[in-house]
């Protein structure tokens, strides 16, 4: 398995950016507020196998886990392993996943991805970032996603929940989703990563809204610099 930061400096050759000012003295507290609000987070996915874990993160671009969860029972049921979704055509997964966004361009990466699983890794998911990262419809996000709770691998996978409570607790500037992984990574502790992505995407769905963030019942009120949020409830 590729160390993380290994697999970051052979895809990049761009310095860090500098980190905003009391970044790394804000990280410890935002990890200890996440403890104490979230001490079981864990992904929210429902999966048995890192096959099944692999097609739901797919799934779940630019869609909620709820719908991702009330559609995959019946996908499963049908297609339980890479061998056999790698016999389906497209049109035959689309009605599995109707409800979910961009379903027609998800069943063809599904297809292919369970193909490139077959042909390259005997239908098994790779404990490979690069590897992961190759197959069809799977970017870093996947790939950090699905090694970190399927293997144990670090990572902190950066969705917008995480891209936007780094931006607004002043723990990265930086718009890229890889940048902001950087970022993080540098000033949390590695064996907190795995717990760091879970328990900010937590706070972001039930706290640090998008729109009109619930800064008065937030634990971290006191610290959290709320970088653009004045601008995001106007």
């Amino acid at each position: 398995m590729t160390r993380p930061s290994s697999k970051r400096a052979a895809q990049t050759s761009k310095p860090a950016a500098r980190l905003p000012s009391g970044a790394k003295d804000r990280a410890p507290l935002v990890l200890a507020a996440l403890q104490e609000l979230y001490p079981g987070a864990v992904c929210e996915l429902n999966f048995r196998t890192p096959f099944e874990l692999l097609v739901a993160t797919v799934l779940s671009a630019q869609a909620t886990d709820v719908s991702v969860n009330l559609a995959t029972p019946a996908l499963f049921g049908a297609y339980p392993d890479a061998h056999a979704l790698a016999l389906a055509e497209p049109e035959d997964i689309e009605p599995y996943i109707r409800r979910i966004g961009l379903y027609r361009a998800k069943a063809k990466n599904l297809v292919g991805l369970a193909r490139g699983l077959v042909e390259r890794h005997g239908g098994q998911v790779p404990n490979d970032f690069a590897a992961v990262v190759a197959l069809p419809g799977a970017g870093r996000k996947t790939a950090n996603v699905v090694l970190s709770n399927a293997y144990g691998y670090p990572a902190i996978a950066v969705d917008t929940h995480v891209g936007r409570l780094a931006r607004r607790l002043g723990l990265s500037a930086q718009t890229d989703p890889d940048r902001v992984e950087t970022d993080l990574e540098r000033i949390f502790p590695q064996d907190h990563w795995i717990f760091t992505h879970h328990g900010l995407i937590l706070h972001g769905r039930r706290v640090c809204f998008a729109r009109k963030p619930n800064c008065p019942g937030c634990l971290m009120a006191g610290f959290c610099p709320k970088i653009g949020v004045e601008t995001v409830e106007k």
